[in-house]
């Protein structure tokens, strides 16, 4: 069984209760990323009343602020006619973002280098509290459409950079995010336990990578390696994926492991 790759909102008008207290918080501004970041969880364009349902903002607030964001670019109707849509304005915003980002920069070569020797795809994710955000990707040849995108989001527990991530974090912290994960599996091998999680996570520490075989897509090996940060705590992650009729698990490990791990020291020295 598989999941689709969704992304879950990360910001909704009662999270912007926490910040009742602050002067200088402006809760219009807040209720302008919330509109936004309801379409994190879109399948499909939304209705106005979607939005609402979405982003914890009245109907009658809603369709004010996605009129303002439409007459900003940020917002857009759907050709036809089914919603609304984010505008390109949104593109440009992530285009900045990943070119001034410090740790992207340094990353983008030594990617390029990984996927040249491994002609496998490449990608590096950065962590977000319970799941990874694609930020760079290099595709192979074995591709669907939502595995080329950039800013889409996979959880920790159950893919290889989460698993690569979480090896670096004690166990305490490791059960936390498991148990605020959407746990519904992707296939009929995802992780869906702590014993199972915790299992893979000891053998990523234990081999310096971790393996994760099936978990979002059938087909697919993928391995995982911690970016961290001058701490030694874990800012990202980077990624290699293959596909199960070229490799097996214990080959696909064998042959790419010591390079991947090459890769994230690298990085990881570089900061």
């Amino acid at each position: 069984m598989f999941r689709e790759l969704i992304g879950v909102s990360t910001f909704d008008t009662d999270e912007a209760e926490k910040f009742r207290d602050d002067a200088l918080f402006v809760r219009a501004a807040a209720r302008a990323v919330a509109i936004l970041s309801a379409f994190e969880m879109a399948t499909k364009p939304l209705s106005l009343k979607e939005i609402s349902d979405l982003s914890g903002v009245d109907k009658s607030a809603a369709q004010r602020m996605v009129h303002t964001l439409q007459a900003l670019g940020m917002i857009v109707r759907d050709t036809q006619g089914r919603g609304y849509l984010p505008g390109m304005r949104i593109l440009t915003m992530a285009h900045s973002y990943l070119r001034l980002n410090p740790d992207l920069q340094k990353a983008a070569p030594i990617l390029l280098e990984l996927r040249r020797r491994t002609r496998e795809r490449v990608d590096m994710s950065l962590w977000d509290d319970t799941r990874l955000i694609y930020a760079l990707r290099m595709p192979s040849k074995h591709e669907i459409f939502t595995a080329t995108l950039t800013g889409n989001t996979v959880p920790l527990y159950c893919t290889a950079g989460g698993l690569a991530v979480l090896s670096r974090l004690p166990d305490d912290e490791v059960r936390s995010i498991f148990e605020r994960s959407d746990t519904r599996p992707f296939t009929t091998e995802t992780m869906t336990t702590l014993d199972q999680v915790m299992t893979a996570v000891n053998e990523a520490r234990r081999r310096g990578h971790a393996i994760a075989v099936a978990q979002l897509l059938r087909h697919e090996i993928a391995m995982g390696v911690p970016v961290l940060d001058a701490a030694g705590r874990p800012i990202g992650a980077i990624h290699l994926a293959g596909s199960m009729d070229d490799h097996s698990a214990d080959q696909f490990s064998a042959q790419f492991g010591s390079l991947l791990q090459q890769a994230g020291e690298t990085l990881s020295a570089s900061r």
